[in-house]
């Protein structure tokens, strides 16, 4: 019978075969780092590439101005008439002789359409915001295996629908914004309760 040749395995070779238990902080970092990063990366691409409507696209600004002091030509350009007295910086009453007894604001009309393009923008990167955060809560579902990764998904998905929210909170019909709270709130305790009951 043969003797067996293999020499011992040392006992610090044994101890090193043991994998090392990481620190539960690292995966906190880790959940909070995939949550931030993700975010970032969907806002950069949508502003890369559906950039917002711009003031100076709307409303030119032209490099002599002429005030307009007169309430026809006003309305022309697209302006809007106030008839209260114009108030001078600096110059108490009464009114210096002269003075037009109204004034212009000339950006009124193409500040209406600035207005609404970012309204109808932020309705937009909302709607992408809400289905972008709504697939990395499904993804968050098919990553469980690794806890940190599947966490990271949760907590990112969560963070881009407020962020969506808080973009077209104030141009938010009433009603959409209790179907948004509504939505919110369940995703939150969905994620309790997939993530925290044990």
């Amino acid at each position: 019978m043969e003797k067996n040749t293999t020499p011992p395995t040392p006992p610090e070779a044994i101890t090193n075969r043991v994998p090392q238990k990481r620190h539960p902080l690292f995966k906190w970092i880790l959940v909070f780092g995939i949550a931030i990063v993700a975010n970032l990366f969907l806002n950069y691409a949508l502003d890369a590439f559906y950039p917002n409507p711009l003031f100076e696209t709307f409303c030119p600004q032209k490099e002599v101005v002429t005030p307009i002091t007169e309430e026809k030509a006003c309305r022309s350009a697209g302006g809007q008439w106030t008839n209260d007295p114009y108030k001078y910086v600096g110059v108490s009453a009464p009114i210096p002789a002269g003075a037009p007894l109204g004034y212009c604001k000339e950006n009124y009309t193409c500040g209406k359409n600035y207005e609404e393009a970012m309204k109808m923008y932020n309705r937009n990167i909302f709607i992408v915001l809400v289905i972008a955060g709504t697939a990395l809560l499904i993804g968050s579902i098919f990553s469980s295996a690794i806890e940190a990764v599947a966490l990271g998904f949760s907590f990112a998905g969560i963070l881009s629908l407020v962020i969506g929210t808080m973009r077209y909170w104030g141009s938010m019909d009433d009603r959409l914004r209790v179907v948004v709270l509504g939505f919110a709130l369940t995703a939150l305790v969905w994620i309790g309760i997939k993530k925290f009951k044990d």
